[in-house]
């Protein structure tokens, strides 16, 4: 007799749990002697990492069964191996041992008199869901959309899995594939929906689109993907990608399907600066320079938030009429802006220049509450995009529909800086009408006060300390106090 006992399986399936539960697989192990009891012995070929329950070693009467559970503790990451770890099933005739608790079984099969038979060697093998999701974020997967992994164990290891889940699991499987580029094809011919959404609502398209994976695309639409994600195609600048759902019998006008939003392929490019999309946009798709979204935006618009120049150059050389004069309709009580306002709010300086109406900033530019470009660099503290703008011509003293200067909305938005830089250009001061606002306003001044005293050189007038801010205006801090205040040398303190 080569063996003492059975065991129901060839090979051991753990389904892979996520943390912090333990996977664990019972099988069970059958004595074949008919007239004296057998002692099992189990282990693994990596006895940290799996353990036993509700013992590895146990007494069998003879012909009995008892039912085992392996169990694997929670890791970082699968213990993939290659060759992959094995179950270790020993056995011992034990006519005359007298007790059957695990310590004295350890203890029988460490004897070295004991003739110990090896029963069977099964490969344990981790499935489920949880590992292939874990292989295909982990790069274990070859890129493309074929399936196709490393090498030829990892092949099989792919298939084995997969064939460990349902329908229902690879679909939810799907979109991390697609997001990979890995994986897609073999998923694809298990059953899973080429339809298939992520946690986010995006297809598996959409996804594979946006990370740029050609061949998981090209996958997806052989298998009947209805969505055509040009939007995330022309944000990606892929016109590649654009020709590869063009191709699959979209409809001719691609470049002008909205969104939700309102926005076509046109503003997605645009927001991303995709300049090579953006011209198949307008070359070959149909798409509309000027056309604006639900809330007003303008392709113009999304170029000048997201600081793209040559994308704000292409829009305007193609639009038909001129797009730095477009307003947006944001919500109520929101101030309307032109794309010239959204780069000053964002402090895109560089692209003044193209954004001025006519080349100036003048009263075309302001909102429909009197801002101009330079009250909004002002409140936002944008510092290179004031100078910009006032080199540019902007008027330093614009006062807007509450009375509001650019000066006056630096303060009270605490840019000292900003405030300064906008005095030593002119800018009218009106201190007290500044020190009599308190809170903001006040707590703005002691910032000039603090950073006066940092950034110009010192000097005394009438015996208190001041710095020269430029050849005509000087700005006093008092000894004993944060305040500043303003000196002409012309017509004397404001």
């Amino acid at each position: 007799m080569d063996r003492l006992v059975a065991v129901e399986i060839t090979e051991l399936h753990l389904r892979l749990r996520l943390s912090p539960e333990p996977s664990t697989a019972a099988f069970t192990v059958t004595s074949l002697l008919h007239t004296m009891p057998v002692a099992v012995h189990l282990a693994t070929t990596r006895p940290a990492l799996y353990s036993f329950a509700p013992s590895a070693v146990a007494l069998l009467p003879p012909l009995s069964s008892a039912v085992f559970t392996l169990v694997l503790q929670p890791t970082p990451s699968p213990p993939l191996a290659s060759p992959p770890d094995s179950l270790l099933v020993r056995s011992a005739v034990a006519p005359a041992l007298r007790r059957s608790d695990p310590p004295s079984l350890r203890g029988f099969f460490s004897r070295p008199t004991v003739p110990i038979f090896r029963d069977a060697t099964l490969p344990i093998h981790l499935t489920g869901p949880n590992l292939l999701r874990s292989i295909l974020i982990s790069g274990q997967a070859a890129s493309g959309g074929g399936g196709g992994f490393r090498s030829s164990v990892n092949d099989a290891l792919l298939s084995r899995v997969i064939a460990s889940c349902s329908q229902e699991e690879l679909s939810a499987i799907l979109p991390v594939a697609a997001a990979c580029g890995a994986g897609v094809s073999a998923l694809l011919a298990a059953g899973s929906d080429p339809n298939a959404r992520g946690a986010g609502g995006k297809t598996a398209l959409s996804i594979a689109v946006s990370a740029g994976k050609a061949e998981a695309a090209k996958a997806l639409i052989e298998a009947g993907a209805d969505d055509r994600p040009f939007h995330e195609a022309a944000a990606a600048n892929r016109p590649d990608l654009i020709l590869l759902l063009t191709g699959a019998g979209s409809a001719h006008m691609w470049a002008d399907i909205a969104d939700y939003d309102g926005r076509t392929p046109v503003h997605a490019a645009a927001a991303s600066g995709a300049i090579n999309a953006l011209r198949l946009c307008f070359s070959s798709g149909g798409g509309d320079p000027d056309r604006s979204d639900a809330s007003g935006w303008t392709p113009l618009h999304c170029a000048a938030a997201g600081g793209h120049l040559e994308a704000a150059k292409l829009i305007i050389d193609s639009s038909g009429f001129d797009p730095r004069l477009a307003l947006t309709r944001e919500g109520k009580g929101k101030k309307r802006r032109t794309p010239l306002d959204v780069a000053a709010e964002m402090g895109y300086a560089h692209l003044y220049g193209i954004l001025r109406p006519g080349g100036e900033v003048g009263a075309k530019a302001r909102d429909q509450n009197g801002w101009t470009a330079l009250h909004v660099a002002a409140f936002k503290g944008r510092l290179e995009a004031v100078m910009g703008l006032v080199e540019g011509g902007a008027e330093l003293d614009a006062v807007d529909g509450g009375g509001y200067t650019p000066l006056r909305c630096a303060v009270e938005a605490g840019r000292a800086e900003v405030a300064l830089w906008l005095v030593g250009c002119g800018a009218v001061v009106g201190l007290k009408g500044l020190l009599s606002l308190g809170g903001a306003a006040a707590a703005a001044l002691r910032d000039c006060g603090s950073f006066v005293r940092r950034r110009f050189p010192l000097l005394f007038v009438g015996g208190r300390r001041a710095a020269v801010i430029n050849d005509s205006k000087v700005i006093l801090c008092f000894d004993h106090h944060t305040f500043p205040c303003f000196y002409d040398k012309r017509e004397g303190f404001w």
